[in-house]
């Protein structure tokens, strides 16, 4: 039977990603199974966490998901492997809701689990045992089972912080970590660097593993470790696959674009997609496909790579313009317009959308986003206008962009694309700022597949490079492609040879 633990902090910015990715990574390495699990909505610790255990990582947020989805999703997801890593965000008690019905306690408690505190002992001598006293006694009903000192200066400090909790309080101490170098990742604006940009990403989370392993009591901790109930049936079960994959759906994955949720990937495909791979930084044409998805991601960081692929940028404007069905998100919106700024660069991007993409110093839309459909949505829901649960995190605007677009989503909390629309709308391309979870309240990779079908009887697909025979999904996840047989002949266009730009 599975077991459980939620990992938090009493701040953000303690280290705790980096303790669990060590733990996933230090656990499997003893032959567990483990399976973890990432609080709220977050793409980057994910994929370390992913990275780390050799599992997808998946999401459980309050905002998105009802509290039945998410133990649903707990169990089930749980339920193959022997220990559960739940890793909050921020603080333990900190969150949206004054009444802290959003924070990690929250979830924490929701998911019957025990929580193990990491707490940045920087600065902290005899301080320790008050904060946490008052983390004990804030909620008295949490089980807190003990204790990771993080960041600490060394042995004598490291002394004088077990003086004063085992003086004053009853914390379990299960492991002290100094200040090592190994247990840093790089980080830039919007966080971690991700794995999908880092190519030693391995042996960065062999280090982390290595110093969990030296300076944590695992054996102690697997005891800690609370029994996980079995799985329950679900109210909202997921819908099931439609057969055997009759379209093909163009995923940008590569150094730029990573920004996917295991379960939306899982959700395309069991609406019928077969998932082709796109490396927007080294192909040099479009794949034979029915749609394009691009994700979101770092086009900043590669923006000379991407405005260096002229016959890509190109052939996926004329893909886009000709009425290939598109989704884009953050990153995929910010790679379609005509250009790309950021610190004192610019470069030229796709060019479909007639505006230009600006980086900024500061968060331009930040947090949770509820936005309401228009009559313009391409892919609507049945019914009444849908409001969505959704979330957006960038640094970028759109400038420039003439007036009288047309939006698919009326921001009602949030930023978006100016502060009242997002969603952009044209061709049959829908871009967004905004980042949508396949959850129980918005089934949209069912929606947007939907549309893909309809629209491929109008339009002939494009052909290009050979399809790679299998993909990775998720991290350490591997998806075989199916031979694409349900277009005829006929209808394809094949691309003039031609000598490929540089």
């Amino acid at each position: 039977m599975p077991s459980g633990l939620f990992i938090s902090a009493a701040h953000k910015s303690s280290g705790k990603t980096t303790v669990a990715a060590g733990l996933c990574a230090a656990f499997a390495g003893r032959g567990y199974r483990v399976q973890p699990f990432k609080k709220g909505p977050d793409y980057i610790d994910p994929m370390w966490l992913g990275r780390a255990a050799g599992r997808a990582c998946r999401n459980l947020d309050f905002h998105c998901m009802e509290q039945d989805e998410i133990i649903t999703m707990f169990q089930r997801r749980a339920a193959g492997s022997d220990l559960a890593l739940v890793e909050g965000n921020k603080g333990l008690f900190d969150g949206v809701d004054p009444e802290g019905g959003d924070c990690s306690a929250a979830l924490a408690r929701l998911l019957g689990l025990p929580v193990l505190l990491v707490v940045d002992a920087k600065g902290l001598t005899r301080g320790i045992a008050p904060l946490l006293q008052g983390y004990r006694s804030f909620e008295p009903d949490l089980e807190i089972a003990g204790v990771v000192l993080n960041n600490l200066a060394g042995v004598r400090h490291e002394g004088k912080l077990r003086a004063a909790i085992e003086r004053y309080t009853d914390f379990k101490i299960l492991g002290a970590i100094g200040r090592r170098p190994e247990m840093i990742i790089d980080e830039r604006h919007l966080g971690l660097v991700p794995t999908n940009e880092m190519r030693e990403a391995d042996a960065v989370i062999a280090r982390l593993s290595r110093v969990v392993e030296d300076e944590v009591d695992l054996d102690a901790l697997a005891g800690l470790f609370a029994p996980l109930s079995p799985a329950r049936p679900a109210e909202n079960e997921l819908p099931g696959p439609v057969g055997a994959p009759n379209l093909r759906i163009g995923l940008a994955r590569d150094g730029a674009f990573g920004f996917y949720y295991p379960d939306d990937l899982e959700a395309l495909a069991r609406a019928g997609a077969e998932l082709v791979p796109i490396d927007t930084l080294h192909d040099r044409h479009l794949p034979e496909i029915d749609g394009l998805f691009l994700g979101g991601g770092f086009p900043e960081t590669h923006m000379r790579e991407l405005s260096a692929n002229t016959a890509l940028r190109k052939g996926i404007r004329a893909a886009i313009e000709t009425g290939l069905p598109t989704y884009a998100e953050c990153g995929g919106f910010l790679y379609l317009a005509e250009s790309l700024g950021w610190r004192e660069d610019k470069q030229e991007m796709v060019g479909v959308i007639p505006a230009h993409a600006v980086m900024h110093e500061r968060p331009v839309g930040h947090g949770y986003v509820r936005l309401e459909q228009t009559d313009q949505d391409p892919w609507p829901s049945p019914g009444e206008p849908m409001k969505i649960s959704a979330h957006e995190f960038h640094y970028a605007s759109i400038e420039g962009l003439p007036a009288g677009q047309t939006y698919a989503y009326r921001v009602m909390r949030g930023h978006g694309i100016d502060g009242i629309h997002d969603g952009l709308v044209m061709h049959n391309l829908l871009a967004s700022f905004s980042h949508q979870r396949d959850v129980a309240g918005n089934r949209w990779a069912r929606r947007f597949v939907d549309f893909v079908r309809r629209t491929k009887l109008t339009r002939a697909p494009s052909l290009g490079m050979p399809v790679p025979d299998r993909f990775i999904c998720p991290d350490h996840q591997e998806i075989s492609a199916i031979p694409h047989a349900s277009v005829p002949r006929t209808l394809r266009i094949r691309q003039a040879r031609e000598k490929p730009e540089r």
